[in-house]
């Protein structure tokens, strides 16, 4: 996992995660500037995925278990799409607050992925 592609891919899901649940709180449908911030993060995972296959073919892993690493990885590639299928079904201000909340799991399920291949526990001593 390279370390500014981390630090941009958590960046974008977190404003993401805010921009939508934002727009939802303030009583906003679905558009294309939500759907398509929550698109540009599973962009991002996917260019993350083929990154870390490209590296661990390389010879590189993770510290921690880069199964797991990976398990987190095709997760965090459900969590968008299942969240737009929800905003299409689901026309409403919630559904806008949906996206939001894919979008800050994705930046807490990024944060995990950085603390299985660095080995790097946050809040630890």
């Amino acid at each position: 996992m390279v370390e500014w592609g981390y630090q941009v891919q958590f960046g974008l899901a977190l404003a993401a995660g805010l921009f939508c649940i934002s727009l939802g709180l303030i009583n906003r449908p679905p558009s294309w500037w939500s759907v398509g911030s929550v698109a540009l993060i599973e962009g991002l995972l996917l260019v993350q995925l083929v990154a870390s296959i490209a590296l661990v073919a390389l010879g590189n892993q993770a510290k921690g278990d880069t199964v797991e690493f990976f398990g987190y990885i095709i997760t965090a590639l459900i969590v968008p799409p299942a969240a737009v299928g929800w905003a299409i079904v689901d026309r409403g201000r919630w559904s806008t607050v949906v996206l939001g909340v894919s979008g800050l799991t994705i930046a807490v399920m990024l944060a995990r992925m950085w603390q299985i291949w660095t080995g790097i526990r946050f809040g630890t001593s």
